[in-house]
């Protein structure tokens, strides 16, 4: 049988200053998608927690550590609980539309405001707006822009409020980098609303699942992923549900986005 493409060649990284858990070390491991069977290869290393940044597909190969964890949310089973069925109310006047995957000003303004207010010293801190084109435009995968608007006033555009580039995977949607207006204190809870619209809109279209990347055990800052239940954890032994014993961790009580 001949496979449908060529094994991948695998590289890693050198180790790093863990941006997630101080005091330890991060290493990933990565291959690049190129050719015209990208799509495909994205979708299988997928399944085994990669993620993808533009042209590459990478996952977390830290030596004495494996506290990053891939999950997904199960579409069909998803409940909100009483929390985000408020939120999703409240924010019901927001205006979604999907986008092909090209840069705008508009975006990249709101991008530089996102990480002035949630990472100001983060590995995005520099980017420019070419850094931004490259990162939405060089896809070598299905992907989009999905833009979440206030209401048009007047049959104008209202503005941007959030925005997640978002590729389309074979078993679901997968959410690449989402963006949003932090500091309007009228709508609080917009990264929250952007996760369950995917969620919805993954559902409609018959797809099982959304990649929300990975949960670090132990970091508050990434314990908002697993509010979405049903969700799936990779392990050793493949995907499973993640179950409540599970999320006893330090800041898991901390307030959604």
């Amino acid at each position: 049988m001949t496979a449908p493409f060529r094994f991948p060649r695998f590289f890693v990284t050198s180790p790093a200053p863990c941006p997630y858990l101080p005091g330890r070390q991060e290493r990933k491991v990565f291959t690049e998608l190129t050719g015209p069977h990208a799509t495909e290869l994205n979708d299988a290393l997928g399944r085994i927690g990669f993620r993808r940044s533009q042209g590459v597909a990478y996952r977390p190969s830290c030596a004495g550590c494996a506290a990053c964890v891939s999950v997904r949310v199960v579409t069909q089973d998803f409940s909100p609980n009483a929390t985000q069925r408020k939120l999703t109310k409240r924010l019901g006047d927001i205006e979604v539309s999907t986008c092909r995957p090209w840069a705008t000003d508009e975006q990249f303004r709101l991008l530089r405001r996102y990480l002035s207010v949630r990472h100001p010293g983060g590995g995005m801190a520099g980017m420019d707006e070419d850094d931004y084109a490259d990162m939405v435009e060089h896809s070598p995968v299905n992907s989009t822009i999905v833009e979440y608007r206030a209401p048009a006033v007047h049959g104008e555009r209202g503005a941007l409020l959030g925005a997640c580039l978002t590729d389309c995977q074979a078993d679901g949607l997968s959410m690449i980098y989402s963006f949003f207006a932090a500091d309007d204190a009228t709508r609080p809870g917009l990264g929250n609303f952007i996760i369950m619209d995917h969620i919805a809109r993954a559902r409609d279209i018959g797809l099982p699942y959304v990649y929300l990347g990975y949960w670090v055990k132990g970091s508050p800052r990434m314990a908002y992923k697993t509010r979405y239940r049903p969700i799936e954890v990779l392990g050793p032994t493949g995907w499973r549900l993640l179950e409540d014993r599970e999320l006893v961790l330090v800041g898991q009580h901390q307030a959604a986005d």
